[in-house]
């Protein structure tokens, strides 16, 4: 086979630009310390760390989720453990007053103020808030839960936070169920099931058919209301019923009927009020149990996530980092090979059509 002076240009031009790619593609990685710039570097590692990469995005945004979730949790449970010093004050002046060795009309009086004062207090509480958000109003986060006669406003909702790919935490507590006693499907926000039957006036709500007066409640005639000194013992006693039948303590109803009680000088009313005063302080004590347990879950889930985000980014490493001692090896060894065969590929196009004509 002839072998022509354009092969040989061809050859060594070849080679010259694989020595110099090469020298270039460690160059690259020396500057950017990384083995992988693009996807063919290496295909299957390239595809690992997109992998990885996503599992560490996801992760840290977890985190962020958990630690505006536990500031969230965190102010509420101290808000919490201010109602129940709230109602453990108002339990130590209803102590004081509730006989008549240590108690009189003068007392009762005065007490009543700073009872007044404690509900003042505990809507205050309620209506807390932590930025532009409310803490005890369910999803209305937006405006005040309660209002100053201590109705409630907002709804039965928890608001879930995503603390990984398959669980999610509550991070609030509504205060129908705190402050006023009621179960959880209490105002809670519910959505009607469409129906399939298209049918005209399937759909329609239902009027209930009028049913004898004496079948509603509502409909009866009222008793006489009590007049006299034991009015007011009837309301508590009333007010107390109400309040077991609901499952709960209204925990500001107990606070304005002790108020009342102080200023109509009724040393039974006060001592009923201690029983409601302690359902009602067990009642925030068990809210702030559920609390706890949920900022337990989430420390342990942001534990998790911070081990895991640090695997990822040792995961991570491993497969695009460079290895510098064996980078500088190769980058060495590259440039020796660069500069050996420029001086061989000199040496062996040197002759030319002048050459040959001398």
């Amino acid at each position: 086979m002839r072998i022509a002076d354009k092969m040989n240009y061809d050859q060594v031009n070849a080679g010259l630009q694989k020595n110099r790619s090469d020298l270039s593609n460690l160059q690259n990685q020396a500057a950017t310390q990384k083995r992988i710039n693009k996807p063919s570097d290496d295909p299957l590692a390239a595809t690992r760390l997109l992998a990885t990469r996503t599992d560490l995005q996801g992760a840290q945004q977890f985190i962020k989720n958990i630690n505006q979730a536990k500031s969230f949790v965190e102010f509420s449970e101290q808000s919490l453990a201010e109602m129940g010093d709230i109602i453990m004050r108002a339990k130590e002046l209803a102590i004081s007053q509730a006989n008549d060795a240590s108690a009189n009309e003068g007392t009762r009086r005065s007490t009543a103020a700073e009872i007044e004062q404690l509900r003042g207090q505990a809507i205050q509480v309620a209506n807390r808030k932590m930025g532009d958000r409310f803490l005890f109003g369910g999803f209305r986060t937006n405006t005040a839960p309660f209002t100053p006669d201590g109705d409630y406003l907002g709804d039965g909702g928890e608001i879930q936070v995503a603390i990984n790919r398959e669980s999610k935490v509550p991070m609030n507590v509504p205060g129908n169920r705190v402050f006023l006693g009621e179960s959880r499907e209490a105002r809670a926000p519910r959505v009607p099931e469409p129906s399939m039957d298209d049918t005209p006036g399937r759909n329609e709500p239902k009027v209930p058919v009028r049913e004898p007066a004496s079948q509603f409640p509502e409909l009866r005639p009222s008793p006489p209301q009590p007049e006299g000194p034991r009015a007011h013992e009837q309301k508590v006693a009333e007010n107390i019923s109400e309040t077991w039948r609901s499952g709960g303590t209204n925990v500001f109803r107990v606070l304005s009927d002790l108020e009342v009680s102080l200023r109509a000088n009724s040393k039974e009313g006060v001592q009923e009020a201690l029983d409601r005063l302690d359902s009602a302080l067990a009642q925030v004590v068990v809210a702030r149990s559920e609390i706890g347990t949920r900022m337990s879950t989430l420390n342990s889930a942001s534990e998790n996530l911070s081990k895991g985000v640090v695997e990822n980014k040792s995961l991570a490493s491993s497969l695009e980092d460079v290895d510098t001692f064996e980078l500088v090896s190769e980058l060495n060894k590259s440039e020796s090979t660069l500069k050996a065969s420029l001086a061989s590929s000199s040496k062996l196009i040197q002759p030319s059509l002048l050459d040959f004509l001398r």
